[in-house]
């Protein structure tokens, strides 16, 4: 897993942010190149955190990194995890249950993602 968003309607995702920011101990930092995103830094000792201003309801999702994106939207698809929509390399699945959940490439430090990937048969 690379981090756990707060998907927040893009009118309040600043206020969003500053709450979680301060809650969590972290520092807010806009994520350059993808305005959407305030990350917060330090607020989950090992993954990311970020606020997310989305058209849409509020709900927090999960994104799983890989080196293969089509290949992990494969496994989660034959799993039951239905499509919802691409951006760029990211794909939004919907879980059983109705969660959803992004598959992106890469973003964290190469060294920390070969410590900590794990492979599947």
């Amino acid at each position: 897993m690379f981090g756990i968003f707060v998907d927040t309607p893009a009118a309040e995702a600043g206020r969003a942010a500053a709450f979680w920011a301060a809650a969590l101990g972290a520092t807010a930092r806009p994520v350059a190149g993808e305005e959407q995103f305030t990350a917060l830094d330090g607020a989950l000792p090992g993954l990311t955190m970020d606020v997310q201003a989305v058209d849409d309801a509020p709900r927090y999702h999960v994104d799983i990194e890989t080196d293969d994106v089509a290949a992990e939207v494969a496994r989660l698809t034959a799993l039951g995890a239905e499509p919802v929509s691409r951006w760029l390399e990211c794909h939004t699945l919907r879980a059983p249950g109705g969660h959803l959940l992004c598959v992106v490439p890469v973003h964290s430090d190469p060294a920390t993602f070969e410590e900590l990937a794990r492979t599947w048969p």
